[in-house]
């Protein structure tokens, strides 16, 4: 009687796989957070009383940390344990999140006047809470996390991805990269989503800190799971790529402000379609991008066609975009007169007309009203109100004597805190935009998966790290950290009413030009696909020469 000799008992679970699950979820992580940050630019704006141009500095601190350590991680990283370089990051993303929440515990809170009332001298007391008021250096906090953020977050990209390649099938390769990256999408799509719901809820600008607290857990959570699992570039390419990305970037930080101001939609509105409409399209698109490629068994060649064709598609989509746009909002002394006839332009004194020229009014304050004609007032006293009933988010003005100076007067004479909502013809362009967007970016995120293949194909397997480092360390030299800055330089110059600092000063911008400040975007999307006429030709150049390299991968 033989006995059959006993097979070795195979792990449910491979040390590669739970490598994989361990980098979906550093990658979701970092995207939460990233996402997170760019949903609270306005609000972040309006806690620290900084104009666009600063808080662009403070989001490129991301990119500045990162490039500060990339090449040396990326050369020598190689060389040393990966998942243990990537749990050291999540280490220092989780550090990076704490300190970006400091400035919530430090600062004072904000107080706030509905009735503007002539300017006083400030006494002791308030000159002691000026630090702790809005407009204090606090922001130097954020700028620190962030860019703390980005330092840990350099090891997860180029180490992770090289490491999963090396270890993986070739054939499987599509599509893990498709499900890390589908997971990382997730975390944008959860961060914005949160950023709307904490833009809500009443503490000044919204309870933006929160966010940044739950993702030091996150990423506490994945150096954890990592640690577990511890026991020749084409020139023109990375150009054309790094003006991809440059545009790209400077449009995704400011995407939410652009929805405020050009279609009228609130802070947290805006957060919440992008996070539950634009970005599971995305995700959808590298999932399907990945499962066609293995479906087809697409080759270098054919990875490349489709990646250019996904891309020109989403573009002449974008390109429809720049058609569409809605008029200023009707504010009284800035957009249009107080008789209702336009008017674009702005100093102290078009805020005053013979209807408040009695009442003493502060014109630094910006605390809108929208009365029942239609039109907003920068404040109750502008608006000349003289009584008002109910409280906070509540209150009623009554009695407001402007509001009879309309073209349109109104029957009757009350307002209500905020400001007016756009004509019903926007809306309906809004909805339009929005369907665009989706499907812009369904068709773009496509290509994703097959774009990347095309890249790591295109590298010898010894380089693979130090190229995948080079590659971040081009991209985001050139076209991460230039944009924010730019680009709020650039949306700055459209404002038409600033705020004013508690101590003084110029703060944040409370209202923009909307039809000057859609150029910076309508100029982004030109240059994007413009661009895409050349980035074609660029990846015809780096699939031709993996195909030489690897022996001629063809469909």
């Amino acid at each position: 009687m033989s006995v059959e000799p006993k097979k070795p008992r195979q792990a449910c679970c491979s040390k590669l796989k739970l490598f994989l699950v361990s980098l979906a979820f550093a990658y979701f992580a970092k995207a939460f957070g990233g996402a997170y940050m760019k949903s609270s630019i306005t609000q972040i704006e309006r806690r620290f009383d900084i104009p666009s141009s600063l808080t662009g500095v403070i989001d490129g601190g991301f990119e500045m940390g990162n490039l500060l350590v990339i090449a040396f991680v990326s050369y020598f990283g190689a060389k040393l344990h990966r998942p243990r370089l990537i749990g050291i990051g999540c280490l220092l993303m989780a550090t990076g999140s704490f300190l970006t929440a400091l400035p919530h515990f430090f600062q004072g809170r904000s107080v706030h006047n509905y009735l503007a009332e002539q300017d006083k001298a400030p006494d002791l007391e308030q000159i002691r809470d000026c630090e702790k008021a809005a407009g204090s250096s606090m922001w130097i906090y954020v700028f620190l996390g962030n860019m703390l953020r980005g330092i840990g977050e350099t090891p997860v990209m180029p180490l992770g991805i090289s490491y999963m390649d090396d270890f993986s099938k070739e054939e499987n390769t599509p599509f893990y990269l498709a499900c890390i990256h589908t997971v990382g999408i997730l975390g944008p799509m959860v961060g914005f989503m949160m950023g709307s719901f904490l833009a809500k809820i009443y503490v000044d600008i919204g309870f933006t800190d929160l966010g940044m607290g739950l993702g030091k857990v996150q990423h506490r959570v994945t150096r954890f799971n990592v640690i577990l699992v511890i026991k020749s570039v084409v020139q023109p390419y990375w150009l054309s790529l790094s003006t991809s990305f440059n545009g790209f970037i400077g449009m995704i930080t400011f995407k939410p402000k652009f929805m405020e101001q050009t279609y009228g939609q609130s802070a947290s509105r805006a957060i919440f379609l992008i996070g539950i409409m634009n970005l599971p399209a995305v995700a959808l698109g590298f999932i399907t991008g990945g499962f066609v490629m293995k479906r087809f068994k697409l080759g270098v060649v054919g990875a490349g066609r489709m990646s250019i064709s996904a891309s020109l598609g989403a573009f002449s989509l974008f390109a429809v975009q720049i058609f569409l746009h809605c008029d200023n909002a009707e504010v009284a002394g800035l957009t249009v007169s107080y008789q209702g006839a336009p008017q674009v332009s702005y100093s102290q004194q078009t805020l005053l007309s013979q209807c408040n020229m009695g009442c003493s009014c502060s014109l630094k304050h910006w605390d809108p009203v929208c009365a029942y004609n239609g039109m907003t007032y920068a404040s109750p006293c502008l608006a000349g109100c003289q009584t008002s009933s109910g409280s906070g988010r509540a209150m009623v003005f009554n009695n407001c004597t402007c509001i009879t100076e309309a073209m349109t007067p109104a029957a009757n004479t009350s307002a209500v805190l905020g400001q007016c909502s756009r004509k019903s013809d926007c809306d309906r362009k809004f909805k339009i935009y929005m369907a665009l967007s989706v499907l812009g970016a369904f068709i773009s995120a496509c290509g994703g998966t097959p774009g990347y293949i095309v890249l790591l194909r295109s590298i010898q397997p010894d380089l693979k790290s130090l190229a995948l480092g080079m590659q971040t360390l081009i991209v985001r030299t050139l076209g991460g950290i230039p944009p924010p800055i730019y680009f709020g330089a650039l949306i700055d110059r459209t404002c038409l009413k600033w705020g004013t600092k508690q101590c003084g000063g110029r703060g944040a911008c409370r209202l923009y030009n909307a039809n000057a400040f859609r150029a910076p975007v309508d100029i982004t999307l030109i240059w994007l696909i413009s661009n895409k006429t050349l980035h074609p030709y660029c990846q015809k150049i780096l699939a031709g020469s993996a195909q030489m390299t690897s022996g001629g991968l063809l469909n």
